[in-house]
């Protein structure tokens, strides 16, 4: 039998996790967690399909003039390729993301119903009944339903608390890393649209262009042509640590979305899998 310190601990616990079923604070921090988590995903998905937009456009961009009558085209935009590739691959990562954190949004919201709250409720008041009373406290079945309980808690709980330890772990050791890489690809995306703006210069003249104006874009765009590294430098430098922003958003995301909680979520499952099957085979020492 346990002693009295014993009982009076299991039932202070088994209220507790009644009462915050009940209320459902921690489903609500838990849902406001994965929203933020999940906005954050969202917002680097855009940023990360328009750094993709000017890219691809920057690819696709040719100059085109004939200085002294010799034809000379060139995509300075296409030194770019490699890292719109990487580009594309974050985006597939960032949905991968975003699905995750709706998924969990979603198991938060389906084990918050009260009918989750009412059967672990009505598991601990059984428990409750039976460790309490006397006929019933050296039941073998006063064990399994301790497990039973527990192994209930931890499902309702779980979800809720992935969304708490993600959103630690992301304020404590990820926050500075994710804004200070969005800002760089913010700011890159906006270098490389500058450049495509005076590449596009080149080749729409206007439609009431003079004599003079003319002759000043012939020159200016066969003094691009002839020193196409200019365009290629520019490029690079407006790209410069892209990809290495690109890998730490990676692994930004990875972590909080997808590591951290499969590796708590698998946790989770393996302790119920082990209460529930150690539950038949427990025997109360009389």
């Amino acid at each position: 039998m346990k002693s009295l310190a014993q009982r009076v601990a299991i039932t202070l616990a088994a209220i507790g996790m009644v009462t915050l079923a009940a209320l459902g604070t921690v489903d609500r921090h838990g849902f406001d967690y994965t929203e933020q988590g999940l906005r954050r995903a969202l917002v680097t998905f855009a940023v990360a399909r328009g750094l993709n937009g000017v890219i691809s456009v920057a690819q696709g961009t040719e100059v085109a003039v004939q200085p002294a009558g010799v034809g000379v085209n060139f995509a300075p935009g296409q030194i770019l390729d490699p890292v719109n590739d990487l580009v594309e691959q974050f985006s597939w990562v960032m949905l991968a993301s975003a699905t995750s954190l709706g998924l969990q949004r979603l198991l938060i919201e389906v084990f918050a119903t009260p009918i989750v709250s009412l059967l672990l409720g009505a598991l601990a008041l059984v428990l409750l009944i039976f460790l309490w009373r006397p006929r019933l406290s050296a039941s073998p079945w006063r064990n399994r339903l301790l497990r039973l309980t527990l192994a209930m808690a931890l499902l309702r709980f779980a979800v809720p608390a992935v969304a708490f330890g993600s959103e630690g772990i992301y304020a404590l050791f990820l926050a500075e890393r994710y804004e200070a890489s969005t800002q760089a690809i913010e700011q890159a995306a906006d270098a490389i649209a500058r450049i495509n703006s005076g590449t596009a210069a080149h080749l729409e003249p206007p439609a009431d262009e003079s004599v003079v104006d003319k002759a000043k874009r012939w020159y200016d765009a066969a003094a691009a042509a002839v020193d196409v590294s200019a365009y290629v430098e520019r490029y690079q430098t407006a790209a410069a640590d892209v990809s290495e922003q690109i890998v730490n958003l990676t692994v930004v995301f990875v972590v909080q979305t997808i590591a951290l909680p499969l590796l708590f979520l698998w946790g989770v499952m393996k302790a119920v899998r082990r209460l529930l099957s150690a539950a038949p085979a427990q025997r109360e020492t009389r």
